[in-house]
């Protein structure tokens, strides 16, 4: 299995980031990704900013996330009581996307994506309240969408984060999906996702 590889962390910007022109002869591709049954190509531990580690299997917990990474100490979002919020526990990547984008592997840093996988992400394939089986544990689709950070663009190019948010874009979630955990458990990179 193709495993990604860190960057450090203080990289510069890819040199040659993908066109608007490339991104937009590669939509039906990236649409064509299986709706179930799709094989994970990465998972992606982070234990901070900028931290990245790709181990075979992970364990994700309704109450913590995934134990050690940072969505239970420094969440981007958080509910009206302080706490994280659950809705953004798991971000899954079309792999078919990461492909697209992360060119320099060396010198650009991972997505950090919990999961990338060869998944049609879309509105249409996985509406919110969608439950994904990965591994033994299973997760819902939220309604919070992933328009991608600025770190996205600065990363991977003003044209990739265009795409993302471009007009009849946002249903299509070109930037992946968020999750919570409906049910804890232990994800493989040699499992498969599947909608239940």
């Amino acid at each position: 299995m193709r495993r990604p590889i860190s960057a450090p962390s203080g990289a510069d910007p890819m040199p040659h980031p993908v066109t608007a022109e490339e991104l937009a002869a590669a939509l039906p591709h990236v649409l064509a990704a299986p709706k179930t049954d799709a094989p994970i190509v990465s998972l992606c531990w982070r234990a901070g900013f900028n931290r990245r580690s790709f181990p075979d299997r992970l364990l994700l917990t309704r109450r913590c996330g995934i134990p050690g990474e940072r969505w239970l100490k420094q969440p981007w979002l958080r509910l009206p009581d302080g706490r994280p919020d659950p809705r953004i526990q798991v971000s899954i990547l079309p792999a078919r996307v990461c492909d697209l984008v992360w060119r320099d592997r060396q010198g650009t840093p991972h997505p950090g994506d919990t999961i990338v996988a060869d998944l049609d992400t879309t509105e249409a394939n996985l509406p919110v309240g969608s439950l994904l089986r990965a591994g033994t544990a299973v997760l819902r689709v939220s309604d919070v969408f992933n328009d991608g950070c600025v770190k996205w663009k600065a990363r991977y190019g003003a044209a990739a984060k265009d795409w993302i948010v471009a007009p009849g874009h946002a249903a299509l979630r070109l930037r992946g999906i968020l999750c919570s955990i409906e049910e804890g458990g232990v994800v493989a990179a040699s499992d498969r996702l599947r909608k239940l």
